[in-house]
């Protein structure tokens, strides 16, 4: 959480610096350029801990932790940006964001399975198995060193097309603050802000007691969890096609909504069903395959609706520009940022609540808590997530964007350029 906290106010701040950075390589990529070295470097000692006692090592996870997050913000915010930059074309930004999410599904899930199938075998212990972690390290700061690198190549032959920086001005902390305040009050902007908190908060509670519910609620083994990893590079490529799809026959409001939505209703399913007695028991064929099926559509869906917003974040761009006068591209993604990374640390708090609550043991292995307790795990996880989820869903409502008033404003802005 502190870590989380200490990259959300980076976030901003990286924005705001991208947007007036005045280079000969742009706005962009200087950033990106000088992030990929030194985020492998520090992402493989995280994994490559000293021999200390308790204390020095939490020091030292959460100064890593701290220091990777801010380097991966140099990266991840400007590249974020230059979708708006490089097309103002309404569905071809639904195909870019789609294209970063299935890049991204497919570069965790590759390291996710490589992680329980190769470095984590139940042969030497699983997910006890220490030497396998800091192997999972190695491979995996090679995989983001040659990232960054590729995708900082890739898009490098287009700087000389992408939007210029404002003049230069001496920094003025008051003329900063009030820019900041007047970008960030767009009001379609602001309903996606805060669909992000809610969303955020919901993920970091799922994410923190995913763990739990593999090993505990359904007892899979550590080779089971790898294996049902990888149906989500279909959902991934699925959600690849299925997302600009959905953009171009419904918009990316409407469609970003139902899609989420039905992802909403599906997410509690297995666990109410279980809790209800209508799922199948563990250790069981029918259990693996049915919930493979669940998870695989359910995050096919989470990748649609991600895919969609990211690419809503984009149209903003134009509305504020018409508004203020400013591109303001790095600030809105990093805002958004902000809003997931801030309040996702609190998802793991409340998971940590949770456990607490029902008293969870501590250190406990697969078939050793109470049946009674696994029932309590799911009957207060179902509904915090839900709570959350439907707020986000609601708020999303409020945002006012859509494919005629981006055009309108596209050609509002070019008859201004015009005219001056």
């Amino acid at each position: 959480m502190i870590a989380l906290i200490f990259d959300a106010f980076s976030d901003p701040l990286v924005g705001y610096i991208s947007d007036n950075y005045h280079s000969r390589l742009g706005r962009r990529h200087p950033f990106m350029y000088a992030a990929g070295l030194p985020v492998a470097v520090a992402y493989y000692f995280l994994w490559a801990p000293p021999e200390w006692d308790q204390a020095s090592l939490f020091l030292y996870f959460v100064c890593m932790a701290v220091l990777i997050r801010t380097l991966i913000t140099f990266y991840e915010i400007p590249a974020t940006a230059l979708v708006a930059e490089l097309t103002e074309d309404y569905d071809e930004r639904t195909e870019m964001m789609s294209f970063r999410y299935f890049f991204g599904w497919w570069g965790g899930l590759t390291m996710a399975v490589l992680n329980y199938l190769v470095f984590l075998p139940e042969s030497k212990g699983g997910l006890e198995y220490v030497e396998g972690w800091s192997n999972y390290g190695l491979a995996a700061s090679i995989l983001i060193f040659f990232s960054v690198f590729i995708s900082s190549l890739g898009t490098h032959r287009h700087i000389p097309n992408l939007k210029k920086p404002p003049p230069r001005a001496p920094f003025n902390l008051t003329r900063t603050a009030s820019e900041l305040k007047e970008t960030l009050s767009n009001r379609s902007f602001f309903s996606l802000f805060l669909s992000a908190l809610f969303v955020a908060v919901a993920g970091g509670v799922s994410a923190a007691l995913s763990i739990y519910f593999s090993r505990h609620f359904w007892e899979f083994t550590s080779t089971q969890i790898g294996y049902m990893n990888l149906p989500y590079f279909l959902s991934a490529l699925l959600a690849l096609f299925f997302a600009p799809a959905v953009s171009r026959s419904l918009g990316k409001k409407t469609g970003a909504m139902l899609v989420f939505g039905l992802a909403i209703a599906l997410a509690p399913l297995p666990y109410i069903l279980r809790m209800i007695e209508l799922f199948p028991q563990n250790n069981t064929s029918e259990l693996f395959w049915l919930l493979m099926v669940f998870n695989s559509f359910e995050v096919m869906l989470m990748i649609m609706a991600s895919s969609l917003v990211a690419a809503m974040i984009a149209d903003v761009v134009e509305d504020s520009e018409l508004k203020t006068g400013r591109r303001s591209e790095g600030i809105f993604f990093a805002a958004n940022s902000f809003a997931q990374k801030a309040v996702n640390g609190l998802g793991v708090v409340v998971a940590g609540q949770i456990l607490a609550f029902i008293q969870f043991p501590t250190q406990a292995k697969p078939g050793d808590v109470p049946a009674e307790v696994i029932f309590d795990l799911a009957f207060f996880y179902v509904p915090v997530l839900m709570i959350f989820y439907l707020a986000a869903l609601s708020v999303l409502s409020l945002y006012k964007i859509n494919r005629e008033s981006h055009s309108d404003n596209l050609r509002l802005l070019s008859g201004d350029k015009t005219n001056n």
